[in-house]
């Protein structure tokens, strides 16, 4: 159990997933809908065949920081076509690669609201933090008990086979970051044979009755009262779905891992069969200062907390287009978890949490001689939006808001 120490901190958390509920209508911050252009692929050939050698790095280095992100020339139509092919892994081994064509869409044009406003703007403390992927005191919060596991939106976040964290964002389709599968050169091993495993309980839940939370901790959970379980190690257990295909951005490949490979560090899975969850919604990044709070949530699998799903929540850092900077407290095997928002949904009247990024993991710099660390996340602009969108519905259609 944890410590009496820890109740206090646990109460926060209560304060803070329960503040939006309080909150005016004219203060609750809204998802703003727009117009998302089409990438629509155009040619598909069969690609070299993949080697599957090294393991999958669970941490990305890069020489470019957030100052040398925002002074990168913008990509043309051409390059961003470049970038936006993707490969496509099948079960069998197979390897197939496609040309994409982009409408609607001028990157020349005025930065759009959902990722301009704010992209050079420190968050008010925000500094470099050395030396640790855990930020000062760890404020991460492992998540137990079936009450709460097995219920939205704790249940959307998945296991890889190869050690990663992943999101679940359509009724068949896991959201991950594209080095858990692929280095950069070649897939790693063990993508080939790639499986998505999914907690659940593996005996009768015991109950500690010295903290107790009320129903609707999550905002989703009905029901009667329910109380908080203090994790136990060795009482989950996964139960694996194959995957039956991987997309991965050439963005991603092209980069070779490095500056702009980070931008496209995403990829998706597609299962062998329905995985029967709810899953959480797609949305395109808006600039952190229009975050309740400027803050973003994930949960994943923290390699240090072994077969529990930890949960941490942060205010959002520097931004560029592309990258999101914060200090979540994380480990290595939380990468590939989707990184969320809960805001207003004024068409359904409701509160909606979407999945707005992608965590890629504990990322460092060397700049002066001093060594700065960060920990990154990729964000679903509009045109990651349309091209992942389309690899789940399969048509642009469906995918012209965001």
């Amino acid at each position: 159990m944890r410590s009496q120490a820890a109740l206090p901190r646990f109460g926060s958390l209560l304060c803070l997933l329960f503040l939006p509920s309080v909150l005016s209508s004219s203060s609750r911050r809204q998802w703003i809908l727009q117009r998302i252009p089409v990438v629509l692929p155009q040619q598909t050939e069969a690609g070299p065949t993949p080697h599957f050698v090294n393991e999958a790095r669970l941490d990305v280095a890069s020489p470019c920081d957030p100052e040398c992100h925002k002074k990168a020339p913008r990509p043309s139509y051409w390059d961003l076509r470049s970038f936006l092919a993707y490969e496509t892994l099948h079960s069998n081994g197979q390897l197939t690669e496609t040309a994409v064509g982009i409408y609607g869409y001028s990157p020349y044009a005025s930065t759009s609201p959902a990722h301009s406003s704010g992209s050079s703007v420190k968050a008010k403390g925000s500094h470099v933090r050395r030396k640790r992927q855990i930020f000062g005191h760890d404020g991460r919060f492992s998540i137990a008990g079936q009450n709460f596991l097995l219920k939205y939106p704790f249940s959307v976040a998945v296991k890889l086979s190869t050690g990663c964290s992943g999101t679940l964002v359509g009724e068949r389709h896991v959201l991950t970051a594209a080095h858990c599968v692929h280095d950069g050169k070649n897939y790693v091993k063990g993508a080939q044979r790639l499986r998505v495993g999914f907690l659940k309980s593996k005996q009768r839940d015991t109950q500690d009755p010295s903290v107790y939370l009320p129903s609707n901790f999550t905002n989703h959970i009905e029901g009667g009262a329910a109380q908080y379980s203090p994790p136990v190690n060795d009482k989950m257990k996964f139960q694996w779905i194959r995957a039956k295909r991987t997309h991965v951005p050439k963005g991603w490949i092209k980069g070779n891992a490095n500056e702009i490979g980070m931008d496209y560090d995403y990829a998706l899975l597609e299962l062998k069969k329905p995985h029967k969850r709810r899953h959480m919604k797609l949305g395109v990044s808006p600039p952190a200062q229009r975050l309740p709070g400027r803050r973003v949530h994930f949960s994943g699998f923290d390699n240090d907390r072994p077969g529990q799903l930890v949960y941490r929540f942060c205010q959002a850092g520097e931004e560029t287009s592309d990258l999101l900077y914060q200090h979540c407290d994380a480990q290595p095997g939380a990468s590939g978890s989707g990184v969320y928002a809960r805001m207003w949904d004024g068409r359904r009247r409701r509160w909606e949490r979407k999945v707005i990024g992608v965590f890629s993991g504990h990322q460092w710099v060397e700049k002066k001689g001093t060594s700065q660390e960060f920990n990154v996340a990729v964000r679903i602009t509009p045109l990651k939006y349309a091209q992942i969108c389309y690899w789940i519905k399969g048509n642009f259609v469906d995918c012209r808001e965001g």
